[in-house]
């Protein structure tokens, strides 16, 4: 099977056409070799050659992608750093953190403590301030009870129990708007009373007291019109002797004297039982001032009605002293003293009442505490 290769031609080194010998040797010495070259060699060959330039592709591409990827180690190296500077930087602000948070939590525990003890206090402090607000109120009541009871005193009366509901009224209570309504009727029963002037009627006794002393007797009205009387005026010519004869005239005059008094009897007092007289009025006076002041109607018009007996017997009742003195006593004997007073202890039982209720809650209220 060896294939016998052809011999040249000498005849063709003589050829001038004949390219130059070197090249000719050279074509001639790859020729045998191209010619014992199969297809299949040369597609080996190729494929080698693909591979060949492939793998150094590849080698270059990896040998770029191992730069690139050191660069990003780096780049990450550095970035790490940088997260743990970053990292420790923020462990410390959160340990700063934790520090705060433990500071705060500590003092919010101290401000529930204290908040606590707070509430405890203002509880403490609201059930004594109503306790003391509702025995205020329960005294302002009790004497608005006595002032009735006592003396009918309906106007202190009204001021004690309007204290008392302003008293309830700055607490701003609902709880209390029950007890308010209580005292605001006990005050409309006041309220409903005639109006009876005792400061007016005692003013006018002071008066006529203080006029006591002025009124002038019966058996001084002799003196007090024979002062009184005109005397006779004297001529001019007249004598000294006609003169004494007109003056024992005049004097004679005076010695008898008829007068109608209105009275069957004269009453005549000693000078030292004058004094004892006027004191007796007044003392009658001032037992009419007392049994007004205590409502006594019996004994009021009874005193004034004997201060009228005495004044127009022993006193001269033409006088204007007198007239003045009969016509005080009789307007005074005509107005009304006593009233009938209205019951005003509801109020007074229904703040006692909402006193023993809040007392036993607010006893029941720590024990109900302890127990938890």
């Amino acid at each position: 099977m060896s294939e016998q290769t052809p011999q040249p031609d000498n005849n063709t080194q003589d050829d001038p056409a004949l390219p130059d010998p070197p090249r000719s040797a050279h074509k001639a010495q790859l020729a045998p070799v191209l010619a014992r070259i199969t297809i299949t060699q040369m597609t080996l060959a190729v494929l080698v050659v693909i591979f060949l330039w492939q793998w150094f592709d590849g080698h270059r591409t990896i040998n770029d992608m191992q730069q690139q990827l050191a660069k990003k180690i780096a780049e990450m190296d550095g970035a790490s750093k940088a997260n743990q500077v970053l990292l420790a930087q923020s462990q410390a602000e959160v340990r700063e953190l934790a520090v705060e948070v433990a500071t705060l939590e500590a003092r919010y525990a101290e401000a529930q403590n204290q908040r606590a003890a707070l509430e405890a206090l203002y509880n403490d402090l609201s059930v004594s301030r109503d306790e003391t607000a509702l025995a205020e109120v329960e005294q302002m009541l009790l004497i608005a009870g006595q002032q009735l009871q006592l003396s009918a005193n309906v106007k202190a009366a009204l001021i004690a129990m309007q204290s008392a509901d302003a008293r309830l009224q700055r607490m701003n209570r609902p709880s209390f708007d029950g007890l308010r309504k209580a005292i605001g009727q006990d005050m409309d029963k006041l309220r409903a009373l005639p109006n009876v002037d005792i400061t007016a009627l005692n003013l006018q006794l002071d008066i006529l007291m203080s006029a006591v002393d002025e009124l002038p007797l019966v058996f001084q009205q002799r003196v007090a019109k024979k002062e009184a009387l005109p005397q006779t005026a004297p001529s001019k010519n007249e004598t000294g002797w006609q003169k004494l004869l007109r003056e024992i005239w005049e004097e004679t005059k005076q010695l008898v004297r008829i007068e109608d008094t209105g009275k069957a009897e004269i009453p005549l007092l000693p000078p030292n039982q004058e004094f004892f007289l006027r004191e007796n009025l007044k003392l009658r006076l001032l037992s009419a001032r007392l049994a007004l002041l205590s409502r006594d109607e019996d004994g009021f018009r009874q005193e004034l009605k004997t201060a009228q007996l005495w004044t127009a017997r022993y006193f001269d009742g033409k006088s204007g002293e007198a007239v003045r003195m009969l016509s005080g006593l009789k307007k005074i004997a005509a107005s009304p003293v006593s009233i009938e007073l209205p019951d005003v202890s509801p109020s007074l039982q229904a703040v006692r009442n909402y006193r023993l209720t809040h007392e036993h809650a607010s006893e029941r209220l720590p024990a109900k505490k302890t127990a938890r």
